[in-house]
């Protein structure tokens, strides 16, 4: 029993027996006092303000963060995985968003709507715990807090859509426009396990301002230049290598920002911006953040998709890797030397040869005098048997696309004066020059230079796993392709003379190599759609192949040897 029981109950014993002892007819009998009722008499007579049970965020939030993992999206679906589902199984759609925006801009049809801020008041018009639920609204944004929420609150099996709404409109999927949904109906009775935690979020969500915490790319790039705020990338630290990052940004990936709160501000109303690839963990983190009490955290409305196509600058590879393309002399063979000028240097003035052929190719078809021999995969693993980075090195292979891949990672390292023999030992031998036989001398050892530590790592970890083939497609292998049926986006990277005077594969565009980081609202939206890119001889391709691929697009191939290869297997040209 409580203490305050223990207490109402001494006051009743004390009052009667003062009454019996005035001589007053003997009281009506007392009804049982509960604690329910003690409670009323307490806040009649002396008001108790009780202390709430304190809530854990960073625990609450550590917990979700653990089982949000990135092979699950963390906790997004992507668009066309949602439109697959639709059609089998269809989960329960909740649109988050404001009215006003699905009479604008439509909305997937089935959905339910229920405003952000109401969502949390509304949860009896949501299905069961364990049901499938799939939050929309117009980036990701509102979606992955609400989805956060429910899962805090019990929800097992609720996901956001990545990228929102206009994911989906860029994936051309349809929406519903010229009405609404009908009015949510009650289809459930809200559980409720937890007040406090409930109370609190709720709290959160109701009192959302106009923009939901979230800061547009355009205004954030005003904030940098006139009061740059703090700002925290939470993409993957392979993300942040492969497709940039905004300057000043520090990266603390989703899953381990609350295990290094350290890193923030001390300040609880120092300006922060969050931000990740679509604004799905970016939302969840700038929520976690306010609920800790952080008082001016926003999140990057689209994140860093968003940042990229506003056309505002990105630091890191990806940026290097458009600015290296761009900037590629034309007169200087894009990077590449031809077999006869090579030759007459070897007699003048030899540079250092690194033929990054797999040893059994080298055996089995020569080398070139001089040559020392390190696999592409190997290559930067061995920088340390390499000459310094403004000595000359040229790199060999087979048809010039592995020695191209080289040759650029090397110069993103720093290597000043590295060129690419252009259609590598083929080429070579086609000029009917000499080729030593046997096993190369082992390149001697040295001292590695000092280079970008993030740079060579995703470079390193990028040539490693070069698949079998690396990466390339040999003429009548695509022409197969081809006539089957199987016609990919070919992106010719030739310059516009060679485009007219040489003919080009029937089906593909022309953007020339310096003009490609400028064009790829040309490429297919669909990161995962087949690509294969054509040059001359397959030195300009597999740059244009290494760069899209750190883009993010994961089946691009590269013709081997170009359109020389495609025109001397006498496959069809078009003029």
């Amino acid at each position: 029993m409580s203490k305050k029981l223990h207490l109402v109950l001494a006051l009743l014993l004390t009052l009667s027996m003062i009454l019996g002892a005035c001589g007053s007819p003997a009281p009506e009998p007392v009804a049982e006092v509960t604690e329910e009722v003690v409670a009323e008499v307490v806040t009649e007579e002396a008001p108790v303000v009780e202390e709430e049970a304190g809530l854990d965020v960073l625990a609450l939030f550590t917990d979700l963060a653990a089982s949000l993992p990135a092979d699950k999206g963390y906790g997004s679906v992507s668009a066309a995985k949602l439109n697959e589902e639709l059609v089998d199984s269809a989960p329960f759609l909740l649109d988050v968003r404001e009215t006003a925006e699905l009479e604008a801009d439509g909305y997937i049809e089935g959905s339910v709507n229920i405003p952000v801020r109401e969502v949390l008041a509304n949860l009896d018009k949501l299905p069961g715990l364990d049901e499938p639920i799939v939050v929309t609204c117009a980036s990701g944004h509102r979606g992955g807090m609400i989805m956060a929420a429910l899962k805090m609150l019990g929800y097992t099996n609720v996901r956001n859509l990545g990228g929102g709404t206009n994911a989906w409109k860029k994936a051309e999927l349809p929406l519903t426009t010229g009405s609404l949904p009908e009015a949510p109906a009650s289809v459930s009775t809200a559980i409720i396990e937890d007040q406090a935690l409930y109370d609190a979020l709720n709290d959160f969500f109701v009192n959302m301002p106009e923009g939901f915490y979230s800061v547009k790319a355009d205004k954030l790039n005003e904030m940098l230049i006139e009061n740059p705020p703090f700002i925290v990338d939470v993409r993957s630290t392979g993300e942040w290598n492969k497709d940039g990052y905004i300057e000043g940004a520090i990266n603390l990936p989703f899953n381990d920002v609350f295990a290094n709160m350290d890193q923030l501000p001390a300040e609880k109303d120092a300006k922060i911006v969050v931000l990740c690839a679509s604004g799905h963990r970016g939302g969840i983190i700038m929520m976690a953040l306010r609920m800790m009490g952080y008082t001016d955290v926003s999140n990057l409305a689209g994140g860093l998709n968003a940042w990229k196509a506003a056309g505002l600058p990105v630091a890191g590879l990806v940026s290097e890797m458009g600015t290296f393309l761009t900037n590629l002399p034309t007169d200087a063979g894009f990077y590449s030397i031809k077999a006869d000028k090579l030759n007459e240097m070897l007699v003048e003035n030899p540079p250092f040869i690194v033929d990054v052929r797999e040893p059994s190719e080298v055996e089995a078809n020569g080398y070139i005098m001089g040559s020392v021999n390190i696999p592409i995969r190997e290559l930067l693993k061995n920088l340390d048997k390499l000459p310094g980075k403004d000595e000359k090195i040229v790199i060999t292979c087979a048809s010039g696309h592995r020695g191209s891949l080289g040759m650029m990672a090397l110069r993103l390292l720093g290597y000043s004066d590295v060129v690419n023999v252009n259609g590598g030992l083929n080429a070579w031998l086609k000029a009917e020059l000499p080729v030593e036989t046997g096993a190369p001398a082992a390149p001697t050892a040295g001292t590695a230079p000092e280079v970008d530590e993030a740079t060579f790592a995703a470079l390193d970890n990028y040539l490693s796993n070069l698949p079998e083939g690396f990466g390339a497609i040999k003429s009548p292998d695509f022409n197969t392709e081809l006539v089957s049926g199987e016609v990919p986006f070919m992106l010719d990277v030739r310059t516009v003379d060679e485009w007219t005077a040489n003919g080009h594969i029937e089906g593909a565009i022309n953007v020339p190599v310096n003009d490609v980081p400028a064009n790829l609202s040309q490429l297919p939206a669909d990161k995962a759609a087949p690509v294969v890119v054509i040059c001359a001889s397959g030195h300009r391709g597999a740059m244009a192949q290494m760069y899209l691929q750190f883009l993010g697009y994961t089946n691009v191939r590269n013709l081997n040897g170009g359109m020389n290869g495609w025109i001397a297997a006498e496959l069809p040209v078009v003029k």
